[in-house]
This record gives structure tokens, sequence and C-alpha cells, in this order.
């Protein structure tokens, strides 16, 4: 008697992907490093799902074409996005605002706190550089041995300063800030729009489901997995793209969000907010036709920011709320009175 045949069921590149995921990443290889492999692996499994459900529920032709199109734009939008995210890499501070060999051996050979402090204020006097440490002082990075321009935070996981720092995202193993935080939101939005997606197309089939209507079994594993792990995904998401639209429209970053930046006349929440439209402008860019296209678009070059005037007197940088003025950066008066008393912000 031969012994009996049991049928294997044909797996996918993303089913497969993932099973070698569970298997070997999650014992072997840091999660944060094997992430962007689990959401790559979760979006194909979708994909080939979808591909089953309209193969075998759709009997139009030109429906199943209309649902293909649709789906394959969104999934090409979600992985270039999320290519994007990964791979553009964090912007670091320019070399002027690096400390000069002779700065360094000057201010590391000096024992004295106050004239380390004068050495530090004498180069912030030449840079535009506006905020400051909790305390009133120079926003100085030990480490990376700079003076830190407005906005810009050190990584500890990078090892680095990156400019406009947002957070650093385990999900796309990298820091989200100036250079890619266009990327890292037009990924969230494609995502949501993908999740949305799968999810009205395959409840209508889930009615039926439960209805009895559908008599096709092959089609029923492929429904309920469908829309639970759309729904999933989308409710998450959907609070994440939430907050982060809240933060663009307040010009803000998360590390914002959550430790108010101080300038020269104290902390403001708002300092950086120029109204809805500038906001939106400065992540995304003047030509609206790149806005949802994953092409860097964003204003400036991530070192230095134009600031709400709360008092024009005291804030050379505006000389109204509309208007960024350039001539006046290097121009700005530095008494020495004040500049003993700066503090220097050290990483630790």
């Amino acid at each position: 008697m031969s012994a009996p045949f049991y049928r294997v069921p044909l797996l996918s590149v993303g089913e497969v992907a993932f099973l070698l995921y569970k298997q070997t990443c999650m014992k072997n290889v840091p999660r944060m490093c094997c992430a962007p492999v689990y959401v790559i692996s979760s979006s194909e499994i979708l994909g080939g799902k979808i591909l089953r459900v309209t193969s075998v529920t759709l009997s139009n032709p030109a429906e199943k074409v209309a649902y293909l199109i649709i789906f394959h734009i969104l999934f090409v939008l979600f992985v270039w996005t999320y290519w994007k995210s990964i791979f553009t890499l964090p912007v670091q501070p320019g070399k002027k605002y690096h400390m000069s060999y002779a700065d360094k051996e000057r201010y590391e050979n000096e024992e004295r706190p106050e004239v380390q402090r004068q050495i530090l204020a004498e180069i912030a006097r030449k840079l535009p550089v506006y905020t400051r440490t909790g305390s009133g002082g120079i926003r100085f990075c030990d480490r990376c041995q700079l003076i830190k321009p407005d906005r810009c935070h050190h990584c500890s996981v990078c090892a680095i300063c990156v400019l406009k720092m947002d957070h650093h995202c385990p999900w796309v193993n990298n820091c989200i800030g100036f250079s890619n935080y266009k990327f890292f939101l037009l990924f969230l939005a494609y995502s949501l729009l993908y999740c949305l997606y799968i999810a009205a197309t395959v409840f209508k089939y889930f009615i039926k489901y439960w209805t009895g209507e559908l008599t096709n079994g092959r089609s029923k594993f492929h429904i309920l997995f469908l829309l639970f792990l759309a729904v999933m995904f989308f409710v998450s998401l959907m609070f994440l793209f939430g907050y982060h639209c809240w933060l663009v429209s307040r010009n803000r970053s998360t590390l914002e969000a959550f430790s108010t930046p101080v300038f020269q006349n104290g902390p403001d929440k708002n300092g950086f907010n120029l109204g809805f439209v500038k906001n939106l402008q400065q992540v995304f860019g003047e030509e609206k036709k790149l806005w949802l296209l994953p092409i860097a678009s964003s204003q400036g070059d991530g070192h230095f920011f134009p600031m709400r005037a709360l008092c024009e007197a005291q804030n050379p940088l505006l000389s109204n709320e509309e208007q960024w003025e350039d001539d006046g950066i290097d121009e700005e008066p530095h008494d020495s009175g004040e500049a003993a008393s700066l503090a220097i912000e050290r990483e630790t």
C-alpha cells in the first residue's frame, strides 16, 4: 500500500520570508534590524491574499483589472516611500558647526569653566544659532564636538547629531529627521490608504461569508485574514499618522512636543510655528506637484529655520512674522557679559 499523499499548500514569497523571519531573526538578530523585513513581508502577504481573493471571488474581468490596478499603484507608492525612509541617511551638521583643531585644543587644555564658556560663545557668535539649553546656555554636543544647530539633537542609536531630529524609528531602522521626515509622513499616509483599500474591498465578501452567500471555501480563510490584518494595521497607523499631522500643523518635532525649545527670550512651544500653510511648505516644499511623491522638496538645508517673532528687538531673525532676514544672521549683537554667563550642554 502506497504512503498517503498530503497536499502541501503553496506559499508566496512574503509568507516564506515571514516564516524565515520568525525562525531566525527573532532568535539571532536584533529586532530593529529585522523590522523592515517584517513590514515588507506583511505587505507582500496582503498582496498575495488580495490577488487570490480577486481571482476567485470576482467574475467580471473589468472589475478584476480595476481592483488590481488601484492595488498596485498603492503598493508601489507604499514600497517606494518605505524604501526612501530606510535608505535616506540622516543629515549631520556642516563643518562650520564643528570645532576647529585649534579651538578644540584650546577648549580641552583650558581648565577654567568660565573661559571654556567664552570659547564656545566666540564660536557660536559666528553661527546662526538661536535656541538654548534649559539654563540658557549654548547647545554643545560633547560627543560630536560641535555647536548644535537649532532643532538638532544627538541620536544615541546612530551616535551622531541629526538635523531637525524627530525620533529614531526601529521600524525603518533609521533616524527620522530633516532629510527623510517627508518620506516618513508619506510612508504612513500610503500605508494607511493601502490598508483602508484592502479592508474596503474585502468587507463586502466578509459579509457574504457570514450570511452564507460565499460558497467557495478556498477564499474564506483569505478574506478573514485580509480583513483582520488590514483593520489591525489601519487602526494603529491612523493614530500615529494623525499625531504627526498635528505636529506638522504646529511645526514641531516629536522631541519638541515633549521638550519645549528654549530661545534667547525663554521657552516657546510655538517658536517655529509660522502658520499652517508655511508649516506645511517647510516639510513638503512650495511645489505642490511634488507633495505626494517621495522626492526631496523640503525648504532649507536643515541648519536654521524661520522663527516666530515674539520680540523683534531681541530677535534679529525676523523683521516681521512673514519674512526671514538672511542679512541679519551674522550681524546679531552679542554682549560679552551675556556670553560669560552661557552654560555648556553636554551629552551624556
